[in-house]
């Protein structure tokens, strides 16, 4: 008999579209890997299934399934149809955001006791804060950028005196540009590359609409990178990494969801840089206890620095890991067997 997959996509932030493009992209290459597959989307206190026969051979979901859609009873993570209950063997979260990449979902399923793709409720959360998870890692290492911590709620408690000394913070401790992001966010919402003094508050006051903290962060100019990786109780696979080249002014929403960059993979980097890079992201996924395929982003100056560790990679067919999927000579559908099977064996 298939397993049932339940794809849990949507959530709670500015990224709830495009976990649902990786959710659609999800949907075909597990399907094709034998799995009875269903499209669970979150919204709020809103949990809907879509029935695989609504979704039919559509790629995207549209509002007129959502109207088809079917509630999630929460006792259980079931839904019924027809008078039937229809219950899951295995989550695959691709959940960009809260509740799904802070280990809030992750803590849920661990209660009712269905399996899932990825980190487990400490490394969720640990990585989702990228200021804490940054400064942890340091601690066995690597490198990152030098950075200052905001909280909305002292924020708002200072005068405009205070946050002008703010201002004079950022110059001297970090230097300008230097990039200025919510420390919670994703897919590089409310992210600005502050180049001017007055710049500074407008770019802090547009991070805090993505969350309560924000991250001032030094800018490191060199090469950009991203390696994927994941393993399972019998093997570890680093796949080959990819440059992110973009004309922007950084590696932004338009660069990443609409065009605006060249993502050559393998990467143009001497290989020892690129062994380096695998091993040290392979060291990470032990240290912080990953499951399921991660994604790390590094820079490389006279260094290699560390710059976010994401535990939900995006999942489009155009997407960093499918990208490197390929160049690996694998096939995604292989892979994506390899995480489920891995929480059966």
């Amino acid at each position: 008999m298939k397993r049932k997959i339940a794809i849990i996509a949507g959530g709670d932030s500015s990224e709830y579209e495009v976990s649902l493009r990786s959710a659609a992209g999800l949907r075909g290459w597990i399907s094709e890997a034998g799995y009875d597959v269903t499209i669970v989307v979150l919204r709020g206190l809103e949990w809907k299934a879509i029935p695989d026969d609504v979704m039919g051979a559509a790629s995207q979901l549209d509002d007129e399934m959502m109207k088809q859609a079917c509630p999630i009873d929460k006792n259980d993570f079931s839904f019924t149809r027809g008078g039937v209950k229809h219950t899951f063997d295995f989550a695959y979260i691709t959940i960009h955001g809260t509740p799904g990449e802070n280990g809030i979902l992750q803590g849920y399923l661990d209660m009712i006791g269905l399996p899932y793709s990825c980190c487990g409720v400490l490394a969720a959360s640990m990585t989702f804060n990228k200021y804490a998870c940054n400064h942890y890692l340091a601690g066995f290492g690597f490198h990152i950028s030098k950075s200052i911590l905001l909280r909305k709620q002292e924020y708002r408690m200072m005068n405009e005196d205070h946050r002008l000394r703010i201002i004079d913070q950022v110059i001297n401790e970090l230097g300008l540009p230097c990039f200025i992001k919510s420390n919670v966010g994703g897919s590089s919402f409310g992210c600005t590359k502050a180049k001017k003094a007055e710049s500074i508050l407008p770019a802090i006051e547009r991070a805090f609409e993505e969350g309560d903290e924000v991250i001032c962060e030094a800018y490191m100019k060199g090469t950009e990178v991203t390696c994927g990786v994941y393993k399972t109780q019998d093997k570890a696979v680093a796949f080959p990494i990819t440059e992110v080249v973009t004309k922007n002014e950084f590696f932004d929403y338009d660069a990443k969801y609409r065009g605006q960059v060249d993502e050559i993979t393998p990467a143009r980097i001497p290989d020892n840089v690129r062994d380096t890079i695998q091993a040290e992201t392979l060291r990470i996924y032990d240290i912080i206890g990953a499951q399921g395929i991660i994604r790390v982003d590094w820079i490389i100056t006279d260094t290699i620095n560390l710059l976010e560790v994401n535990t939900t990679p995006g999942m489009t067919p155009t997407s960093f890991i499918p990208q490197q999927v390929r160049a690996a000579g694998l096939d995604i559908k292989d892979v994506l067997t390899d995480i489920i099977e891995d929480k059966f064996a």
